[in-house]
């Protein structure tokens, strides 16, 4: 299985750089950003490191697929360890397929009693859609390809890759 280039390193920097910009400016007391493990571990990376704002972060750990698959089920495996009262939160995701996942966290989140609450997401597939969900910070809309790189894994592999690739044959 040879990934196939779907957005290349620099596409993906100029977009973080962007995305960064956006939220530097919607939230200029800053945020408290909440990554999803472990896909969205590299995007976090840089794009906490191009914020110009104040920011603490944290990670939280669902699972809902195995392999390629969903399961059409989201369980939480690792919650926070910070108090999200009365905070501005952006939670940050590598993408974003059926929209479960983050419709899931949403509501354990809004239980936390945040001041508001974002989501930014580097990839969208709105063509999966299961359910209605507004993303207020999307970096590319993809086609339903699977994808891997920049944090995407399939099955534990291609992490690595500084970008977007999608691999023929794995739906």
């Amino acid at each position: 299985m040879k990934p196939v280039l779907l957005i290349s390193a620099p596409q993906i920097k100029k977009k973080v750089d962007q995305l960064a910009g956006d939220i530097s400016r919607d939230h200029p007391r800053g945020v408290v950003a909440i990554g999803i493990l472990k896909g969205s571990f590299v995007f976090l990376a840089d794009l906490i490191r191009k914020l110009s704002i104040p920011v603490v972060c944290d990670f939280i750990m669902v699972s809902s697929y195995e392999k390629a698959e969903s399961r059409g089920e989201v369980r939480l495996l690792l919650d926070l360890s910070t108090s999200l009262q009365g905070k501005h939160v952006l939670l940050v995701e590598d993408i974003i397929d059926t929209g479960l996942t983050i419709d899931y966290l949403k509501k354990v989140l809004l239980s936390h009693k945040p001041r508001s609450l974002k989501v930014c997401s580097l990839l969208d597939k709105p063509s999966r859609r299961k359910i209605h969900l507004d993303v207020d910070y999307v970096g590319f809309a993809i086609p339903d390809r699977f994808v891997v790189g920049y944090g995407i894994d399939y099955d534990e592999q291609y992490r690595n890759l500084p970008y977007v690739a999608y691999v023929e044959g794995v739906r």
